[in-house]
């Protein structure tokens, strides 16, 4: 159940039997959301992480007027927010951007674990540092990259995170956000998203419809996007 999380904290140095076996104990059953469903709500306090096992999770910061913007999108394998185990309050919602199926680790289980564990305690704080260099690239993507380039971006992070994971091959991936939930990813009208759309789609570099996203052109959209993936951190790390 947890085997695309114990892959990627392998990055920092694979966990020991004894390491995996304690982690994985703890979690709960499965259970699942509807696309649209809140998991946790903004500003609650959450006494549980949740880690995704399928589909797509956004964390949303809604403003008082209504406007959103779905600041991180989760794949499987993410703990949407393991930042909540040390957080009194999550200052956003998560919420199922598609069908999902997920798992939790109460946090008064992993606390204990951490403490017991020191290098797992380590690798689990590595994934919250990597949430934080890609939320720094994406401050940079909004703020200083156009339309066009936003968009490619997300598909090229989309397609990287989601191979990591096994779960796109030969430049298809499933996407299932609506033209509604890719802009409020980019800070664009759902309009706009369709013209952005339409642009790629003339250009060659992709096929996009509701089944999903085929990348015909890599090296040219990874042009357009100026996508470079070390801030996804998807190399070993140097343990400490």
């Amino acid at each position: 159940m947890i085997e695309r999380l114990l892959r990627r904290l392998a990055r920092y140095g694979p966990p020991d039997a004894e390491e995996r076996d304690a982690l994985a104990a703890i979690f709960t059953p499965q259970r699942t959301f509807a696309s649209g469903a809140t998991m946790v709500r903004q500003f609650d306090k959450p006494r549980e992480s949740t880690l995704l096992l399928s589909g797509l999770v956004g964390r949303v910061v809604t403003l008082k007027g209504g406007a959103q913007q779905i600041t991180a999108v989760q794949v499987p394998g993410d703990f949407v927010d393991l930042h909540a185990l040390l957080l009194a309050r999550l200052d956003h919602s998560i919420v199922a951007l598609t069908d999902c199926v997920v798992t939790s680790a109460p946090h008064a289980a992993l606390r204990p674990v951490t403490d017991r564990y020191p290098r797992l305690g380590r690798a689990l704080w590595y994934l919250t540092l990597v949430d934080a260099s890609i939320h720094r690239h994406w401050l940079t993507v909004i703020g200083r990259r156009d339309a066009i380039g936003r968009a490619a971006h997300l598909l090229c992070e989309l397609y990287v995170r989601l191979q990591d994971v096994g779960l796109a091959k030969d430049g298809a991936f499933a996407l299932g956000l609506t033209q509604a939930e890719v802009g409020d990813v980019l800070s664009l009208s759902a309009v706009h998203v369709n013209r952005v759309v339409q642009e790629l789609r003339a250009r060659g570099l992709v096929s996009w419809d509701r089944r999903g996203v085929l990348i015909r052109d890599w090296d040219g959209l990874c042009a357009l996007a100026e996508f470079e993936s070390t801030y996804l951190q998807l190399e070993d790390q140097v343990e400490l």
